[in-house]
């Protein structure tokens, strides 16, 4: 989600060991030097022209873009770095540094909690759990003077949270009352530099307390006891704190700084964390249902991997608190854009802090709903993974060829594995789909901008939507000459795609199809929109929280298949029409279609339709979205259709109701469905299958073809004109009913057959 994409990093004061810690003031100048340092190495963006600093000599191209985030220890700095940016002339300004007093502050927004608790709420949606009405019990990394921790842990009312702990206290409430502790822990919050032992004793449930952990021990009550699962009556705080852990609850919630969590095969000297072997446990050792990362780095990735294995649900760190950085980058991109009306005198810089301020509603929404798409996308592929391992198999393949992924270092399967999987039918675990999610996210946004997408006059409806809409109306010109403008639209499409899509659909397509970035991207749009799959996502979105999660993420995967499905047709049948070209063409055709369908001769052609219709609404699925979206997969030979309708000069809903006579009358719609059936055991059995049911496609299209040009447009013209087509076709039936079509051979030998019956080769 940042714009542009880059590197991120950090600095260290170096103090000798004796020496303790350092103070604020040696800190902040330390931070001073470093900034100062890195600006003399920085190239400057000067009216228009990139400015190399002098007396450096560069390596790279030009990049002028240089920005620093508040973070852990350095929130406090936004305005001396700003400072220091202003005294260099560097063209950001006070976009420079993020935060401070013109700046969005994260811990009063909530927005990095708040993010990461999408990635929540989509972990217990999973389950069948709503949080946001039933009851979760919970334990925690943090205390409630932390942005993360305190923001996390007031989301919900609903929220039992039985035990945390950070570097001074635990804390520990057997059996607290929801709502009586919520607001207790509000009041925490609010004292600023608060800690555990602030929490008013008197609500904190029998047998509970908070403890020290410079105590020497702690003395377990029979709550405690029940509430970890321990015989012992005594323990030391870090062996309570390792039960804390491993509590039997529904959630951990990390908002702490530390690694908690590793793998069984893994040492405490890989993590280096030395200040947390103590408590460190292992991701099988997790009793949790769920795992929320707030905080950075609190699980190896290995660990997470564990415990997902073990019936853990988690993403990872960078998924679930990618708000925060996100919010940052938002910011100075609104911060760039009025800097141009600033510079032209048209406003002051006290009305631009009042409309940055003014906005903020807006920026939390889009961010959210980033990480809301983010985690849908990545549960859904934790669904299906196990169906087309091969597709990350060549997803991995392609990122290393590129040079930007190497499996080792992000711990992900090598290609025999993948094989393994594959026979076993086991999928990629979450975290292992997060971290190809991001990896496949700056591929495309880097080939995109590289490209002249990012100039197609199409995708300027996305820049637009990329910032508020009362900002997008005031500042229309000031957007199209945004610095970053082709960078933006390469991110924000990019981002479309694959939360949409998901993690391979670029690569897949690259494969099957060679065709480039840009040309894959142009064919998703237009998909995107002629089949109206915003409408359908956003219709299944608003029930997914009173449907079976297995139902949602079908009818979720259903859209994308049909999405995919016709993208891939307009890649292999290209055209010189721009896409408002393309979209303008179809959409309305496609419309009539999805309308159309329900209703349209002969009646057996609808026979598996209905079965969907009553399987859907028979879990919860209203009648007219349940009909709509049974009828979607027949949109898949709407590109067929729409495109004979045009050739031929026909209405769209005559030529579907050829296509739907020929599907039945000459039984390819039986083959199709029989061949959809196959097992698919391997890649190739795969691909053959689906290569099989492309032809069965094409033999739709020649019948329909040869109908409009031999026989009047009519199926029994066509009949009547080749008297022993249906007889030599109903032998055919008859020998396929009674051998069936066990393996993808003999599917390939029927439909050739089929095709020589049918056009004659």
């Amino acid at each position: 989600v940042i714009v542009p994409t880059g590197a991120k990093g950090g600095f260290v004061i170096k103090r000798p060991a004796e020496a303790g810690r350092p103070t604020y003031d040696e800190v902040k100048d330390g931070y001073e030097v470093f900034i100062r340092g890195l600006l003399d190495m920085t190239d400057n963006f000067v009216e228009g022209v990139v400015i190399p600093p002098p007396d450096v000599v560069r390596h790279d191209g030009d990049d002028p873009y240089f920005v620093v985030a508040a973070d852990k220890g350095t929130a406090s700095f936004s305005d001396t770095a700003n400072e220091i940016a202003r005294s260099y002339k560097f063209w950001l300004d006070d976009a420079f540094a993020s935060g401070g007093s013109a700046g969005y502050d994260h811990k009063a927004l909530g927005i990095t909690a708040r993010g990461a608790w999408e990635s929540v709420r989509r972990h217990f949606l999973d389950l069948g759990v709503n949080v946001d009405n039933d009851v979760i019990t919970a334990v925690g990394i943090g205390d409630m003077s932390g942005d993360v921790f305190g923001n996390g842990m007031l989301i919900s009312k609903h929220l039992k949270l039985l035990a945390a702990f950070d570097h001074r206290h635990i804390f520990i409430d057997p059996d607290p009352n929801p709502g009586t502790s919520w607001t207790e822990r509000r009041r925490v919050s609010a004292l600023g530099r608060s800690s555990w032992a602030d929490y008013d004793p008197a609500l904190i449930s029998e047998g509970g307390g908070v403890f020290e952990r410079t105590a020497k021990s702690v003395a377990l009550t029979p709550q405690i006891r029940g509430l970890l699962d321990t015989d012992a009556e005594e323990l030391t705080p870090n062996e309570l704190i390792r039960l804390v852990l491993k509590a039997p609850v529904d959630l951990l919630w990390n908002g702490g700084i530390g690694t908690y969590v590793k793998a069984r095969s893994e040492s405490d000297d890989v993590v280096q964390d030395r200040s947390n072997d103590a408590v460190r446990v292992n991701g099988r050792d997790l009793r949790c249902r769920v795992l929320g990362e707030g905080g950075n780095l609190g699980c190896t990735q290995l660990g997470r991997i564990e415990f997902e294995r073990r019936g853990g649900h988690v993403f990872a760190d960078f998924i679930d608190n990618s708000g925060g950085v996100h919010a940052s980058d938002r910011e100075v991109n609104l911060k760039v854009l009025m800097g141009i009306s600033v510079a032209k005198g048209q406003m002051d810089r006290p009305e631009r802090d009042q409309i940055i301020a003014s906005v903020s509603d807006d920026v939390v929404k889009a961010i959210l709903y980033d990480n809301f798409l983010q985690a849908q996308i990545i549960s859904q592929e934790r669904t299906s993974s196990h169906r087309t391992i091969e597709a990350y198999m060549d997803l991995m393949d392609r990122l290393e060829r590129e040079g930007i992924l190497d499996r080792e270092l992000e711990f992900l399967p090598n290609n025999e594995d993948l094989t393994q999987r594959s026979r076993e039918g086991r999928p990629m675990t979450g975290p292992e789909i997060a971290v190809l999610l991001a990896y496949a996210k700056r591929s495309l946004t880097e080939h995109i901008s590289l490209s002249t997408l990012p100039d197609d006059p199409h995708f300027e409806s996305d820049l637009f939507g990329y910032f508020p809409p009362s900002i997008a109306e005031r500042f229309s010109d000031e957007i199209k000459v945004h610095p970053l403008r082709r960078e933006l639209i390469s991110t924000i499409v990019a981002n479309q795609v694959l939360n949409s899509q998901g993690s391979t659909f670029y690569s897949r397509m690259r494969t099957v199809t060679g065709a480039s970035a840009s040309m894959i991207v142009r064919a998703y749009r237009v998909a995107r929109a002629v089949t109206a799959a915003q409408k359908r996502w956003a219709d299944i979105e608003a029930l997914a929280s009173r449907l079976d999660p297995g139902i949602a993420n079908r009818m979720m995967q259903d859209v994308d298949d049909l999405v995919s499905y016709v993208a891939r047709w307009y890649l292999i049948n290209p055209n010189d029409r721009s896409i408002d070209e393309e979209i303008e063409r179809a959409a309305g055709d496609f419309s009539a279609l999805s309308d159309g369908f329900p209703s349209m001769p002969p009646v057996g052609w609808h026979e598996p339709y209905v079965a969907v219709i009553a399987e859907l609404e028979a879990e919860g699925v209203p009648r007219d979205l349940a009909v709509r979206h049974a009828y979607q997969r027949a949109l898949r030979r709407g590109p067929d259709i729409v495109d004979i309708a045009h050739r031929f000069g026909r209405d769209v809903l005559d030529i579907a109701s050829l296509y739907s006579q020929a599907s039945h009358v000459f039984r390819i719609g039986w083959l199709d469905r029989q061949v959809r059936r196959l097992p698919g055991a391997t890649a190739f059995d795969r691909l053959a299958i689906e290569a099989v049911r492309d032809d069965l496609q094409g033999l739709r299209r020649d019948v329909v073809s040869r109908v409009l040009e031999e026989a009047d447009g009519s199926i029994d013209g066509l009949i009547l004109s080749s008297p022993r087509l249906v007889p030599r076709i109903d032998r055919w039936y008859a020998w396929l009913s009674r051998d069936g079509i066990e393996d993808v051979s003999a599917a390939m030998i029927a439909t050739r057959r089929l095709s020589q019956l049918l056009v004659g080769r």
